[in-house]
């Protein structure tokens, strides 16, 4: 293997910053060119971190040894997730996150403002506070993680306390809808929320009371059945149809199902059949594509088959957050795609959206974190 040396004598090279998804801008502007008003299409706020990928294991180390790895992917995690797989279709998006004042801060800022097109105006860097890591060992068609992660010194919804005008807003709401969300709501914003896993499996009711204050629920079959106390997705979704107006529920591999309560339309579509990488990040990718296909005014069976096709894409790559498709790669399964020419055509409603001329060179995890200069505080 032959190595070249790039840059000047004595001077480390510039990190690349490229956008890797050019395309997204010209999905944006067709998305918006009948509406104006809010900010952006979309605002979180959470946790960012950096999620550091090893791929290629055949087993965990037993305690004293060392394995080498096939494959190391580098990228930001946690809220970002959502929020490159978003700008990635084109959204324009909004966040509030804590960013540290270490090189992994650094790295994650850059990649988010510079590469994916994220709007860093509600963020900050915080002094002293360490970026939060997490390790993730992919092996056995399944994987581990470590995570180490140091509480804010202040309530991470403070960040979030002057929301810009946004078309939607996600949370989760595992804990209370945070104020900012309810005031974005009583404004016109449409709350799309989601769930993670309860580590403690009280799976409590209170849950079900906090749809009240949202608009659109994203749950897998797992927390739907867990919630409800029901003994399948389908029992699940019905259950939860009571207490918010749109609801769907993500089956993995069996697809995802939905309903509307204010039409009682009820959809279902079946996942891609692609064999599994890595599914880390898919339910965000489902999410933010799901929240695309209710800006672009899809109909609910189009929505759910445009975000089981977004997560299907993303499982193909150990890349976290840069797994997320760009309309380049969408484009590139619609031309080179086995899949039969009537399960095709099922798909026909994305094609206003694909760019003439639509490249697939999106960057994804690399082995090791990019350091910038310093960014703003």
């Amino acid at each position: 293997m032959s190595v070249a040396f790039v840059g000047d004598e004595g001077r480390p090279p510039d990190p690349a910053m490229e956008d890797p998804c050019a395309e997204r801008t010209v999905v944006g502007a067709r998305l918006r060119e009948t509406t104006d008003g809010p900010d952006v299409d979309v605002f979180m706020a959470g946790t960012v971190f950096i999620d550091m990928i090893f791929t290629g294991l055949r087993r965990l180390p037993p305690p004293g040894t060392e394995l080498l790895s096939e494959g190391l992917g580098t990228a930001p995690g946690g809220i970002a997730n959502l929020a490159v797989a978003m700008s990635r279709l084109g959204l324009s998006v909004g966040l509030a996150a804590a960013f540290g004042d270490d090189i992994f801060g650094a790295y994650l800022w850059r990649t988010l403002a510079e590469q994916e097109g994220v709007d860093l105006d509600w963020s900050r860097r915080l002094g002293g506070w360490p970026t939060p890591v997490t390790v993730s060992f992919s092996y056995d068609a399944d994987r581990s993680m470590v995570t180490y992660h140091q509480p804010l010194p202040y309530p991470p919804e403070q960040l979030a306390e002057c929301p810009p005008r946004a078309k939607t807003c996600v949370v989760h709401i595992d804990r209370q809808v945070p104020e900012w969300a309810i005031r974005m709501r009583a404004a016109g914003t449409t709350v799309f929320a989601d769930v993670g896993w309860d580590p403690t499996e009280a799976w409590s009711s209170d849950l079900l009371d906090r749809l009240a204050l949202v608009d659109v629920f994203l749950p897998n079959a797992v927390e739907a059945m867990a919630y409800t106390r029901t003994d399948s997705p389908h029992a699940a979704l019905e259950a939860l149809a009571g207490h918010v107006p749109v609801v769907a529920v993500k089956m993995g591999e069996a697809g995802a199902i939905a309903i509307d309560a204010t039409t009682g339309e009820y959809a279902r579509a079946d996942a891609l059949p692609i064999r599994p990488l890595d599914p880390t990040g898919a339910g965000d990718v489902f999410a933010a594509a799901f929240v695309f296909g209710s800006l672009a005014g899809l109909s609910l069976p189009e929505r759910l088959r445009f975000a089981n096709l977004c997560a299907g894409l993303s499982v193909r790559h150990h890349s976290g957050s840069l797994g997320a498709p760009c309309w380049g790669e969408i484009a590139s399964f619609g031309q080179e795609s086995e899949l039969p020419a009537d399960v095709l055509a099922e798909y026909g409603f994305v094609v206003p959206y694909i760019p003439e001329a639509p490249t697939d060179t999106v960057t994804r995890a690399e082995p090791t974190v990019r350091y910038g200069p310093p960014t703003p505080t």
